[in-house]
């Protein structure tokens, strides 16, 4: 499944259009109307968008073409950068416990707290986040780019300043934790 689809709500014609020509576009396309909308799984689509010559009837992601006809180039621009404000949104926002996570705007919520973070400590988060345990190794090499055999305690100084931010935000103290098999997340 391509990682783009494109709904065309209300429109057959545009539906048509664009289905002529869907060997040259970078997304899949369907046609639905409101009913068929309704039906739609859209949690199983990452990056979706919908368009419509009608009304959006409050549906997220929707775009109303206006002042049409338009030209094709156009209208495939127009969807493009769509496309791309919506993956941008997508990978801004993950979720680390009870965390969110914002990478574009580098900063961790809780609540209506946040809390501003550094390049390396959002990398730091990330790189924690998708992997169980890291140990010290791990992540000079993973985040710092560090080689193995490099003695420094850049590492651990990060995580202890990361932590005293965390603590005096949050009043968590275990968000972070550490054993003898490397470091983890709460």
């Amino acid at each position: 499944m391509n990682s783009k689809v494109l709904f065309i709500y209300n429109s057959f014609k545009l539906f048509n259009i664009l289905n002529e020509i869907k060997h040259n576009i970078n997304f899949e396309i369907y046609k639905v109307d409101k009913n068929d909308f309704q039906k739609v799984d859209i949690d199983k689509f990452k990056n979706y968008l919908v368009i419509t010559t009608t009304s959006c009837d409050g549906i997220e992601n929707c775009i109303k073409l206006e002042n049409l006809p338009l030209k094709f180039n156009k209208l495939i621009e127009k969807l493009n950068i769509s496309f791309l404000k919506n993956q941008y949104n997508n990978q801004s926002e993950l979720m680390i416990g009870k965390y969110t996570l914002d990478l574009n705007s580098r900063k961790i919520i809780f609540k209506d707290i946040s809390l501003n973070l550094t390049e390396k400590e959002s990398d730091l988060l990330l790189f924690m986040k998708n992997n169980e345990k890291v140990s010290l190794k791990e992540l000079q090499k993973n985040v710092w780019g560090h080689s193995s055999g490099l003695e420094t305690h850049t590492v651990e100084t990060h995580i202890y300043r990361l932590r005293k931010k965390i603590l005096k935000n949050f009043k968590d103290n275990n968000f972070i934790e550490h054993d003898k098999e490397g470091y983890y997340l709460n």
